[in-house]
């Protein structure tokens, strides 16, 4: 089949639910309607007019982007803003947009593992886990008749799913009571007549990012118009942890003016800023966040780092930086870009998995750096 924009999204979205994403952080739905299928989709970190151009030259229909492209709301809709016009090309040319910011900084094998793999980090953990995946209860009351096959649907879509226990569930019968309308099309009963049907209250345990999944699931399997269930979170928040930012050992020995040049090599930069006060120190553990992290430094200390490497340091926060003994490497928030060679593999596997057919993932060519380095 052919994917629209809404089905791609939810198949993201179970890699890197929005709920992850830091407050006041717009990712998801940019531009452009759910509704359309896609059929080439440009990947790239940054939205900018060039970009659009390099899309509509490849005839894209999707364009997936790590940084939003409506980062701050629109005052208005006129044209003569370049950050306008680019929406307006968009739109002109049927190109929808969406955005995977600090949800895909958090998600485990998003980002900041890219960036820790990058850099050939060793034990490599969250720095800072900020989120915990609720787990919920799923309760359906779905006729016996019909029990085991809802059952088996959500087994195969990994639902109920405990540790090394999969299609784990509960079941127990009763009587479900209810009256059809006069406009209701009932599976069982007549409308405006009471029923009495034998039901199964059927119980099974899921992830937060499950959830929709499980609901569409339901819709489909279930004989009854109207499926009833019911949907309780968890007390105890017995799911994985999620956090910005990686922390490891470096994958051989070396000083931190040695690791400064190992880092610009990584990322194939032509420079970087370096912040220390013991350039021949020994790096010990390294904590890196990919984007502006400045200001999770205290984080990095706590977790005994020496070695913090992240974008777009600003300049007094560097002082404080110094004061503290942390050695900080700015390689900038382009290395981000990174995004780009991680996504195209992993969408063309969900494309083979989902039976996407004729769907061509592109990772942009262009790079948006706004910066350059003179160096003589």
């Amino acid at each position: 089949m052919t994917p629209t924009v809404a089905q791609f999204i939810q198949r993201f979205e179970q890699f890197a639910p929005q709920w992850l994403a830091m407050k006041g952080d717009p990712v998801g739905m940019q531009l452009g309607s759910t509704q359309q299928s896609i059929h080439r989709v440009l990947v790239t970190l940054d939205v900018r007019p060039e970009v659009v151009e390099e899309a509509i030259a490849k005839q894209v229909d999707f364009i997936f982007a790590h940084h939003p492209a409506v980062f701050r709301p629109a005052r208005n809709l006129v044209t003569d803003n370049p950050q306008n016009a680019m929406y307006a090309k968009l739109l002109a040319n049927h190109i929808a947009v969406y955005a995977a910011h600090t949800n895909l900084d958090m998600a485990a094998g998003g980002m900041n593992d890219w960036l820790a793999d990058q850099l050939q980090l060793r034990d490599v953990t969250l720095l800072q886990p900020q989120h915990f995946q609720t787990k919920f209860k799923l309760v359906i009351f779905v006729p016996t008749t019909h029990e085991e096959a809802v059952r088996q649907a959500l087994t195969q879509a990994k639902i109920g799913q405990i540790g090394a226990y999969q299609g784990t569930s509960f079941g127990i019968n009763g009587t479900g009571y209810f009256t059809p309308e006069v406009t209701a099309n009932p599976y069982l009963g007549q409308p405006g007549q009471a029923e009495a049907a034998a039901e199964t209250r059927l119980e099974v345990i899921l992830d937060q990012t499950q959830i929709d999944q499980a609901l569409d699931l339901i819709h489909k399997v279930h004989p009854y118009e109207e499926p009833v269930y019911d949907l309780y979170p968890l007390a105890r928040e017995t799911g994985p942890a999620y956090g910005i930012g990686r922390i490891g050992r470096p994958h051989t020995e070396m000083t931190v003016q040695d690791y400064a040049h190992f880092v610009r090599q990584a990322f194939q930069i032509d420079g970087l800023r370096l912040v220390t006060q013991n350039p021949t120190e020994l790096v010990k553990r390294v904590a890196v966040i990919g984007g502006d992290g400045g200001k999770f430094y205290p984080a990095v200390l706590a977790q005994g780092a020496n070695v913090f490497v992240t974008g777009d340091v600003y300049y007094h926060t560097a002082h404080d930086m110094l004061a503290s003994g942390l050695s900080v490497m700015d390689p900038g928030h382009h290395v981000e870009q990174i995004v780009k060679a991680r996504l195209v593999p992993l969408f063309e596997n969900w494309a083979q998995a989902e039976d996407w057919q004729g769907v061509q993932f592109i990772p942009s060519q262009l790079s948006t750096d706004p910066f350059s380095f003179v160096t003589d």
